[in-house]
């Protein structure tokens, strides 16, 4: 397959690889067939990988099995260490792993460097982690007994990785599971493997012995059959996924056959609540780097913004002075604030949002909610250099509950703006979603900030807060948003370890 590596140099070129990674080695598909990559920014090819099918996850599998043997018992200081190196190593890559990142996702060169940044966080967490998994001694009531639990690495567990944030979720995923002992499979998005594979590379140049993180590659066309092998493969012990809801269920439903432990980080249809009473400045800011980094394509992303009545207009007014000001095009282009939309799909479904809530009564405040300057919508025409998958920021107003923006996920920027009058009317309208991931409440209330803790049905609540997201703190959700949790103290490890309790009688002498 033809491709145009675009024009950038990297400061180490051995970070640009275009194999699958197994047992230390870079390898093909038994098929033989490539997939190409392409820059969301120009439509453009500039990179290929094997595309993998059913009969190239067994090799993967089995080389990790192996690896788990030794590397689950080595012990937590060495695996600290091993994670330390890998940290240093992807900080001096720095760089050139920012220029992959954007010419994979689309996302402005400045927001790659905040993913890096961000991501490194987990590698940092991580290490500590592996020194802080402990069991435990106790007294039963039953005479002369002791109770004791440990806790093991459950084995080989297998990632399923999305594309918005490649870096950060395959750090976020495999440093918890190194950290506890386990071996990884990492399956990245079609859209975004370059990036995964350098982090594979780093990871052996660490110390990694080979096995203990394997990559393989596959296309969109391959990806379901590779991905339920993956899951159901009877020596893959733990699956974790993010993604899609729909797709969750699916994935949740593979586990099952075999009782197999997952952790799924879904879909949000996250509120972003300002009251009369909010710090307008603060909350916009929050509002502006949460809704439109990386084109509105987070899924911790401000979904429905309610505005109450008091500032409703005032707000409106700020926020489409403030978005106009962004700066869309190519991430590499000096000045840009906004890149593309990562696939064609997702400016098909954000036209069909908006001219379904402009149907029902919404006004346009900004932008127009179209594909512009030779976007490809069509997929089946990508991958010629036609142009990239832009829109600009489109701010709608005069939104109600029946507009599918209020009741679907938002993966592009689009913004619907919705206004209330009271907090018990917000509260219900923001709980009124399958899903619940993150919520968030502007207010200087401090008995308000306690009930929107309590009353937000979400797994995380932003309290006069945007992305809190951290290696420190747990992520995940509830409701149709998934379970399990990922990142944190002892939670995200404990997803990837067993726990064995141990009964003793004590005899007489």
């Amino acid at each position: 397959m033809e491709f145009e590596r675009p024009i950038f140099q990297l400061k180490d070129e051995s970070l640009f690889r275009q194999d699958s990674y197994r047992h230390g080695q870079w390898v093909a598909a038994k098929s033989g067939r490539r997939f190409n990559v392409l820059d969301p920014g120009s439509d453009k090819s500039w990179a290929s990988c094997p595309d993998n099918d059913t009969e190239d996850v067994d090799e993967m599998v089995e080389s990790s099995y192996r690896a788990f043997q030794q590397y689950s018992v080595l012990n937590p200081k060495k695996r600290a260490q091993l994670l330390l190196n890998w940290y240093n190593l992807c900080l001096e890559a720095r760089d050139d792993l920012a220029v992959l990142l954007t010419h994979e996702t689309g996302k402005p060169l400045a927001e790659a460097y905040g993913e890096i940044d961000y991501s490194l966080g987990f590698l940092w967490w991580f290490s500590g982690e592996c020194e802080r998994i402990q069991g435990s001694i106790s007294t039963p009531s039953a005479p002369n007994r002791r109770t004791l639990v440990i806790k093991q690495p459950i084995g080989v567990a297998a990632a399923l990785v999305p594309w918005n944030f490649p870096i950060a979720m395959v750090l976020r995923k495999a440093g918890a599971a190194l950290a506890a002992g386990c071996t990884m499979v990492i399956k990245p998005s079609p859209e975004t493997p370059i990036a995964c594979l350098a982090l594979a590379h780093l990871a052996t140049k660490a110390g990694f012995a080979d096995g203990v993180l394997n990559v393989i590659t596959t296309s969109l066309q391959n990806t379901p059959s590779l991905s339920e092998r993956l899951c159901t493969h009877p020596l893959v012990k733990k699956v974790t996924f993010t993604g899609s809801t729909r797709i969750g269920k699916i994935v949740a439903g593979l586990c099952a056959r075999n009782l197999k432990k997952c952790t799924l980080e879904l879909g949000g249809n996250c509120p972003f609540i300002v009251f009369d009473d909010a710090d307008l400045d603060h909350a916009l800011a929050q509002f502006m780097t949460l809704k439109w980094r990386h084109a509105g394509q987070a899924c911790i992303t401000a979904n429905r913004l309610y505005v109450q009545g008091g500032v409703h207009d005032r707000f409106l007014k700020l926020l489409v002075e403030k978005t106009a000001q962004l700066s869309v095009g190519h991430g590499m282009r000096e000045g840009v604030t906004m890149g593309p939309v990562a696939t064609p799909r997702g400016l098909v479904k954000a036209e069909e949002q908006v001219t379904d809530a402009l149907r029902l009564g919404a006004t346009l405040a900004l932008g127009s909610g179209k594909a512009f300057n030779g976007a490809i919508i069509d997929e089946s025409k990508c991958g010629n250099g036609n142009g990239g998958y832009f829109m600009s920021p489109t701010v709608l107003a005069n939104m109600n509950k029946d507009m599918l923006m209020a009741k679907e996920e938002t993966f592009a920027p689009v913004c619907g703006v919705f206004k209330f009058d009271t907090e018990e009317e917000v509260i219900k309208l923001a709980n009124d979603t399958s899903m619940g991931l993150a919520s968030y409440a502007f207010t200087s209330d401090v008995n308000r900030v306690w009930r929107m803790l309590e009353n937000l049905e979400a797994g995380m609540i932003g309290l006069n807060t945007g992305n809190a997201s951290a290696a420190e703190s747990p992520f995940g959700g509830i409701k149709e948003s998934g379970y399990g949790k990922e990142s944190g103290k002892d939670v995200a490890v404990n997803e990837y370890l067993i726990s064995k309790t141990g009964t003793l009688t004590l005899l007489e002498n």
